[in-house]
């Protein structure tokens, strides 16, 4: 009974109490104007004020660089700044795998691991590779006589399938041939018997990709060429040439020697790779 009579009482005084609200000169207490109101209206104009004014500060701080001051919310030029630098972030590492994988196969080239080698302008991911193959479904006859012919034909390419034959090499020394290309015995290359401190020559313009001494082959330089053409140079007494430096055709670039475990006496041991297959370079220079 006494809250009833409580609510009655408020809900009477919200609809029958009467507000004004005067403006007037401070000094001479004249009025300008007067707005009567009811208690109850008063308050739903309180509320309605208060709700347009919650509206245009949440428009303000969405839709301008004011909320940028909000704690927690963060710049729109960071966050656009941050994308940049995970996009470059992400390109970094592919060109990064990218050398990795080409530096790799400069060492299996060193090492002869033929089978190894990645071709350094078709590398191609295992997501590729995944697709690749699932996209072909080769029958087994097929397979057997594809199987076959690279066997017979893989490392005996013509000038035309090289793509070489059109190139003006320089031959890297003069001397005579005393070990010729075998693949069969894994000697991916041919000697070529100097006297030693004779100059080696670059056969074609190029770069320098790795240029160091080891203890099976002494110094060895490796040199990239247009078309993925590598030739390398072993047993060299001394290197002229560091890695990343441009090379031209005919330049000198190491003094031969009879460097490393492996070597037999004064001579150069020179390769050709091209598409990472060994090539016989025998054809294409003249040593005497």
């Amino acid at each position: 009974m006494f809250f009833k009579k409580t609510y009655d009482k408020i809900v009477k005084e919200l609809y029958t109490k009467k507000l004004r609200l005067t403006i007037a000169d401070e000094q001479t207490f004249k009025k300008h104007v007067a707005f009567n109101f009811s208690s109850i209206s008063f308050t739903l104009y309180l509320l309605l004020f208060s709700f347009i004014i919650a509206i245009i500060t949440a428009l303000l701080i969405f839709f301008t660089p004011i909320k940028e001051f909000v704690p927690g919310v963060s710049s729109s030029d960071l966050i656009r700044k941050s994308i940049n630098l995970a996009n470059k972030t992400d390109s970094l590492e592919q060109a990064l795998d990218q050398n990795t994988r080409f530096y790799k196969s400069i060492e299996n080239v060193l090492l002869g691991k033929t089978e190894e080698v990645l071709e350094p302008k078709m590398l191609k991911t295992e997501k590729y590779q995944e697709d690749l193959n699932s996209l072909i479904a080769p029958v087994v006859e097929d397979s057997l006589l594809r199987k076959y012919v690279e066997e017979q034909d893989n490392y005996n390419l013509t000038e035309s399938e090289l793509d070489v034959g059109n190139k003006m090499f320089f031959s890297p020394v003069e001397g005579n041939l005393t070990a010729k290309f075998n693949f069969e015995e894994k000697h991916y290359g041919i000697d070529v018997s100097v006297p030693s401190g004779s100059p080696i020559r670059s056969v074609l313009d190029g770069r320098v990709l790795f240029s160091e001494w080891s203890f099976e082959t002494g110094y060895v330089l490796v040199v990239t060429h247009n078309d993925n053409l590598i030739s390398v140079y072993k047993h060299s007494k001394k290197n002229l040439k560091s890695q990343n430096e441009f090379v031209k055709a005919g330049e000198v670039i190491a003094y031969s020697g009879n460097q490393g475990q492996l070597s037999t006496g004064p001579h150069l041991h020179f390769e050709l790779w091209q598409n990472g297959i060994p090539i016989n370079p025998e054809p294409f220079f003249k040593f005497n």
